[in-house]
């Protein structure tokens, strides 16, 4: 696997993880030392200003749907990742998640917020790979990429050890990421920086949202 760089020439790079009203947002940074900083909030601009102006990222990853579903079932994207045998999540419409009378999408609704937040400074990924050069955002899915980093479909009951391990062997400092929130969020922003080096694959389209994921041949290098 291709290590993170410690060149002051890379750009720092952000991943998010996203919870519901209680857990709120989660958000490390890269910079070029590989030693990860850390934001939490429970407010999408709070998050939002922290990535463009505290830290200055250049490209942001965050773990949730960018867009509805058109047709109430699972994205173009989802089918994608699970026709090669990786399950995910299936994203409802913005009417289903909107009505549910538990709220159970108040998860989604908030990464809705955070993604038009980011999208005034960081367009969305549309799929052309000449935005790897720009600022911009795009959804990842933490499992995904534990996936395409291992070079096998791994297990989620053993995601907390191996998706240290893997930020570990990529040359992540993981000592002060003391949750699956900021492991998950780090893992986000480390599929930021391969975004930037373009070594990533993309499942899905514009129209219903693009899921980014390193490339599955990091692992033999």
């Amino acid at each position: 696997m291709k290590r993170f760089p410690t060149n002051p020439s890379s750009p720092i790079v952000v991943g998010i993880d996203v919870g519901g009203p209680i857990k709120g947002f989660h958000a490390v940074a890269l910079r070029d030392d590989g030693c990860p900083d850390q934001f939490s909030s429970l407010d999408a601009a709070e998050v939002a200003d922290w990535c463009r102006k505290e830290i200055g990222a250049k490209v942001i990853g965050v773990d949730v749907p960018c867009r509805w579903s058109k047709s109430g079932r699972a994205r173009p994207a989802e089918r994608e990742l699970m026709g090669e045998g990786i399950w995910c999540f299936s994203t409802p419409s913005q009417e289903k998640a909107e009505n549910h009378p538990k709220k159970y999408f108040h998860w989604m609704l908030a990464g809705a917020e955070l993604f038009r937040r980011l999208e005034m400074t960081h367009p969305l990924f549309t799929g052309t790979r000449g935005q790897a050069d720009e600022q911009v955002c795009f959804e990842t899915f933490p499992h995904a990429i534990e996936c395409a980093l291992a070079g096998k479909k791994v297990s989620a009951k053993d995601k907390r050890t191996v998706r240290r391990e893997l930020l570990e062997r990529a040359g992540i400092n993981t000592k002060a990421l003391t949750n699956m929130d900021t492991i998950d969020a780090a893992l986000c922003a480390l599929t930021a920086h391969y975004f930037t080096a373009r070594a990533f694959d993309k499942y899905g389209d514009a129209t219903e949202g693009i899921i980014v994921v390193p490339t599955w041949s990091l692992a033999r290098h």
